[in-house]
């Protein structure tokens, strides 16, 4: 019953213009033509990955998790609604729009929507990017990330950890409460921030090639409020990247190079540097911002102790191409 990848996210957002814009000219997505007020884009092979509704309150509207089979998926329900969660299974009208060969839905205590499914079906075109780029890494390590304010760290660590089966990779508590997750070999594929807020902080999309992010870097710089974060490396995942302002209320982080981890080796653990070694410079902030000035001094500190992560693992051509024919 094992939750794989993060499959698709959707955002609620009447801004379907900017959108296209931000995917396609930014990102690098690739547009597909679709009948009424949806936008939907594709990254790899997948039929698609980031939905746009075309309506709702501009922030998270879903995130769909995939399982490997429909016993998997029948399984994750029934230990749910063991759990007193509401699950709905959902129908062939939803599952043909998802593109997937069955669904279920439900909700996390802070009231996000959570979508699972098996059988996601692949495009017979290929992939063509919005924008020349070498590609997206997903493959069997999903479609990226997504980090979530929460109200209380504590209330949402039993339906992710034991519940839905996500592993802890690392936590911080400084400033405030950081718990990433993976559910495969990708450092996180889910993120929680205990900003006591709620909604979407950012997803990630991960790139095959430094220059991919560079260039996003500098096609950014040319739209109004592009930046939200200056381009930097995390200290946990060693990810090099930047945040861009999505058209909604959220950002989106564009990078290359994170570490992949051993799930079956591999021991959570309480970090104390960062979360960035370098960068990340939070230009969304006014200046004298408490936590811009705290992220600052964090980092300054990682500085002046000569803290180093380890060099990105080489890209493998051979290798990235097995990962997304999987």
């Amino acid at each position: 019953m094992s939750i794989t990848s993060l499959g698709y996210i959707g955002i609620n957002s009447t801004r379907q213009a900017e959108w296209e814009g931000f995917a396609t000219g930014l990102l690098g997505m690739q547009k597909v033509d679709q009948g009424g007020g949806m936008g939907l884009y594709r990254m790899d092979d997948r039929k698609q990955r980031l939905i746009v509704t075309g309506e709702g309150d501009e922030d998270l509207a879903f995130m769909g998790w995939e399982v490997d089979t429909p016993a998997d998926l029948d399984a994750l329900a029934a230990r749910l609604e063991n759990a007193g969660v509401r699950v709905t299974l959902h129908g062939a009208g939803l599952s043909d729009q998802r593109h997937v060969a069955r669904l279920i839905s439900f909700h996390d205590p802070d009231g996000n929507r959570l979508e699972a499914f098996c059988g996601p079906e692949i495009a017979s075109d290929p992939f063509l990017s919005g924008r020349p780029i070498s590609g997206f890494k997903t493959g069997s390590l999903g479609m990226g990330h997504v980090v979530l304010h929460v109200a209380r760290v504590e209330g949402l660590l039993h339906f992710y950890r034991d519940l839905l089966g996500f592993r802890v990779t690392d936590y911080g508590l400084t400033p405030y409460p950081l718990y990433f997750f993976h559910v495969n070999g990708r450092h996180h594929s889910f993120a929680m921030v205990g900003s006591g807020r709620k909604g979407v902080h950012h997803f990630m999309v991960e790139l095959l090639s430094l220059d991919d992010v560079g260039q996003g870097y500098d096609i950014a710089q040319q739209r109004d409020e592009g930046i939200a974060y200056s381009l930097g490396r995390h200290s946990n995942d060693h990810m090099m990247s930047f945040y861009s302002n999505a058209p909604s209320n959220f950002f989106v982080e564009y990078g290359w190079g994170a570490q992949i981890v051993d799930p079956a080796s591999w021991e959570p653990f309480e970090t104390t540097e960062g979360p960035s070694t370098w960068g990340h410079e939070r230009l969304h902030l006014p200046e004298d911002n408490p936590v811009r000035l705290k992220m600052r001094e964090m980092r300054h500190k990682t500085a002046r102790d000569g803290f180093r992560a380890p060099d990105p693992q080489p890209n493998c051509a051979w290798l990235d191409a097995v990962v997304r024919a999987e």
